[in-house]
């Protein structure tokens, strides 16, 4: 009765407009009115001690640190690297995208910052080379969600935050995943890009001016080595790591590149807490309903509706990535962390699924979600910035959605590719 409720209201909610964060609270309510549990006080109570509540904290840090990273020159850096090592390649711009993005993502941990960033950087670029548009903003939206993946991520302080799992551990965890879907799609690239066969090829650098633009760009990329290396030795948690991050790009920035003033410093901090705000927010709403789901014990109801296929653990996360693909193509990330994440790592722990090897194929199906119709959030920010039609940009995308689909696959029928690199990052 309760997961029957439960779902029941928030679908209903959802369908009817109300934005998730008060669809969250809503359906929440819902299941105390069920229990005899409604108190005002416990709503409250719940709201302040999630928005209060310390490994929250890395996510305005990071949202800072991505922010100033792009209005201070060490975005624009990592592009010009990228086209300094492989521009001058067949399909060129489509690799610099990727390795761009990859760079990228180990230093604002947003998938919608990556993206917004890659747009307006390298699409027009690739449009006056020749490449296909939509085909050039379908591969920038498929490795923008790689912000979601690559550490230093803020999906995975969310999921940490609301499942108990350790952040530090998802973040090692992310980094070989994170890696193998970004040559996929430098697999898929290649594919399709011999169909562009009037594309003009950046002139092949000189050792020299890839030894510049390497140097240009290498207070940019110590900050990922930072990153890792403080969380693998322990010296920082997540948190301070946001802290780090947004200090260093700030000094990086204004000091040494000299390309963040104090009119930008009002403006950058002011998107950050915008989108702070919006995310905090949901966090706070889904305290309600992720109390109510202990309270009603949901996870055990989930267990005994998927009990026969429990005691295949391939077929159990089969299942469970089909579930959360589906739910993810209609809400936002962040929402469905929040919504699925208390339900599904009990489940998963009952069965004897490392709940580290789940959180990371649960961010990668949730990114996925992020360039599928029809939300498809990342897919909206390229196509308001490329000023292209959605149709078309999914059309273009649609080859680099199936190479991560089909990573995702891999991951499921061979568990050992992220719990044996994630045991190395740890040890």
């Amino acid at each position: 009765m309760a997961l029957t409720v439960f779902v029941g209201v928030l679908m209903a909610a959802i369908l009817i407009g109300v934005p998730i964060a008060y669809a969250l609270i809503l359906c929440g309510v819902a299941l105390m009115w069920l229990l005899g549990l409604f108190d005002g006080q416990i709503i409250a109570q719940n709201i302040i001690n999630a928005a209060g509540s310390f490994p929250l904290l890395a996510i305005p840090l990071f949202i800072i640190a991505g922010e100033v990273m792009n209005s201070g020159g060490l975005s624009r850096r990592i592009i010009n690297l990228a086209i300094a090592m492989v521009g001058h390649l067949r399909g060129g711009l489509g690799y610099v995208a990727i390795f761009a993005g990859v760079l990228l993502s180990s230093l604002s941990g947003s998938a919608l910052a990556d993206a917004a960033s890659l747009t307006a950087l390298l699409l027009p670029m690739m449009v006056i080379a020749g490449y296909n548009k939509n085909r050039s903003g379908g591969l920038i939206a498929s490795v923008s969600v790689l912000g979601s993946i690559i550490p230093p991520s803020i999906g995975f302080v969310v999921l940490g935050v609301a499942s108990g799992l350790s952040i530090t551990k998802l973040f090692l965890a992310g980094i070989f995943p994170g890696l193998l879907i970004a040559s996929a799609l430098c697999v898929a690239w290649w594919l399709v890009s011999r169909r562009d066969t009037d594309v003009q090829l950046s002139p092949k650098a000189s050792g020299k001016e890839r030894a510049k633009a390497f140097v240009d760009s290498i207070w940019a990329l110590l900050l990922p080595v930072i990153i890792v290396v403080g969380l693998r030795f322990g010296v920082v948690t997540p948190t301070e790591a946001g802290a780090v991050a947004s200090v260093y790009a700030l000094l990086v920035s204004a000091l040494i590149y000299r390309e963040l003033n104090l009119k930008d410093l009002n403006a950058l901090l002011l998107r950050a807490g915008k989108t702070t705000a919006a995310v905090m927010f949901l966090v706070a709403a889904a305290s309600i309903p992720a109390w109510m789901i202990t309270i009603a014990d949901i996870p055990g109801q989930i267990i005994d509706l998927i009990q026969p296929v429990m005691d295949n653990p391939k077929l159990l996360i089969l299942v469970l990535m089909g579930l959360i693909l589906l739910i993810s193509m209609v809400m936002d990330l962040t929402p469905t962390i929040l919504l699925l994440a208390p339900i599904l790592v009990p489940v998963v722990t009952a069965a004897d699924i490392d709940p580290i090897y789940f959180g990371v194929l649960f961010m990668i199906n949730c990114s996925i979600g992020l360039i599928t119709p029809p939300v498809g959030t990342v897919l909206n920010v390229v196509c308001g910035i490329g000023r292209m039609r959605y149709e078309a940009l999914l059309k273009g995308t649609f080859p680099f959605l199936i190479a991560e689909v089909l990573v995702l696959l891999l991951l499921v029928a061979f568990p050992q590719l992220v719990t044996v690199p994630a045991s190395w990052f740890a040890k």
